[in-house]
């Protein structure tokens, strides 16, 4: 968890604002990311060093610093929205304990997105972020095509949510995310559930799929059957393993990709960046930006 001051947030922010840079981005299918050098760079959670983590904030401020993909977390409430948080529970990043008292263990699912909405997903982080809330997948959906931005959209603890691919890919086709233009170049959809890439492959054979693990190297020609990137922790991964992902085709014809996290310092991302990975997924863009550059 981060816990920033105001004044500390505001000392970050200016400091980010004096190194803004912007730059052309690679298609969705190589990986996800805003591309400086051989190397992309994904925000995670949006700028999620410098703000609250999957919230508006967080992915404006990674739009203004410059990055044009950001990553998200979708999990689906008691009504059947999706709304983006990173955790299948509300505790952490919310006031949902000081708001609901009497509904432990305060879960996702158990609540509506009304009520989720009523939320405070900014103190947590600072009290400059005061009254951020939760959004639902749709208004964040909005907002990064307002921003012209790319997403890498998680989907989480799927064996919680029966069906959820499905209804992510309702959101995505009713938000205009399905489109020749979008599934080309600005969405990449990744779960740590195998199954679950493998049904959104099978769904939309079109869209740019993810596992996110390291599989062994044996297993890898099983997965490049329905995901285009092999996205594992940083911390799983050596110039070896990733040579042997890349040696092999997804299901779009192309090379297998890698976007390991998730990297916040200038020697992790050089370390992963020379073992020859496509993407570093970030807290801190800026400072891998900086490093890999």
């Amino acid at each position: 968890m981060y816990v920033c001051s105001a004044a500390a947030t505001s000392a970050a922010l200016l400091a980010i604002g004096a190194t803004l840079l912007t730059g052309p981005v690679a298609q969705a299918a190589p990986a996800a990311g805003d591309r400086r050098g051989d190397t992309l760079v994904i925000a995670h959670r949006g700028a999620s060093a410098y703000a609250p983590e999957n919230t508006l904030a967080a992915v404006d401020l990674a739009a203004r610093m410059g990055f044009d993909w950001v990553e998200n977390d979708v999990q689906r409430a008691k009504d059947g929205e999706l709304v983006v948080l990173h955790d299948d529970g509300l505790a952490r990043t919310t006031d949902v304990e000081q708001r609901y008292p009497d509904r432990a263990p305060w879960k996702v699912k158990d609540f509506t997105a009304a009520e989720i909405a009523t939320l405070d997903a900014g103190s947590w982080f600072g009290s400059a972020w005061a009254g951020a809330r939760v959004p639902t997948l749709t208004e964040y959906l909005r907002r990064v095509d307002r921003n012209d931005q790319r997403l890498l959209l998680e989907i989480k603890r799927p064996e919680l949510y029966p069906g959820i691919e499905a209804d992510t890919l309702r959101v995505l086709r009713e938000q205009g995310w399905l489109d020749r233009a979008h599934v080309k170049r600005k969405l990449v959809i990744q779960s740590f559930g195998a199954d679950t890439v493998r049904t959104v492959h099978r769904l939309r054979p079109d869209v740019v799929t993810g596992f996110l693990g390291t599989p062994a190297v044996a297993d890898l020609p099983a997965y490049a059957a329905f995901t285009d990137q092999i996205n594992p922790s940083h911390t799983t991964i050596t110039a070896g393993y990733v040579a042997a992902v890349h040696r092999l085709k997804g299901p779009h014809g192309k090379r297998l990709a890698v976007s390991t996290w998730t990297v916040n310092d200038a020697a992790g991302a050089v370390r992963v960046d020379d073992f020859g990975v496509d993407g570093i997924i970030t807290d801190r863009p800026d400072v891998v930006r900086d490093a890999v550059g």
